[in-house]
């Protein structure tokens, strides 16, 4: 997983990370009982990567991997333990797929 952007100056509500070796649409419709969304919040209805994530050094393949996430008031500690599960489970299935011998 990578941290896209910086680990201290950021919203204390949102993330965005990239999986390598895994494309972020796929990790999207994967994760479908999970409210998470493709590249940045500027870029959420374009295909191309976020100019955000490449004005912040992201290659154009891990930005078009990452995902972002948002927490809100009524999300629980519960909540974010299953996502958390969720998306390890998701991104060794999706990995598993696309490059069988790398388990």
């Amino acid at each position: 997983m990578i941290l896209n952007g910086s680990p201290a100056a950021r919203l204390p509500n949102n993330l965005n990370v990239s999986f390598e070796g895994v494309e972020g649409e796929a990790l999207l419709l994967a994760l479908g009982d999970v409210a998470v969304s493709t590249g940045s919040a500027c870029a959420s209805a374009s295909q191309e990567p976020s100019h955000v994530l490449a004005a912040i050094g992201a290659a154009d393949a891990p930005a078009r991997a990452s995902l972002r996430f948002g927490l809100g008031r009524a999300n629980t500690g519960a909540d974010v333990d299953y996502v958390v599960d969720r998306v390890a489970i998701v991104v060794t299935r999706l990995r598993q797929t696309s490059h069988p011998s790398r388990g």
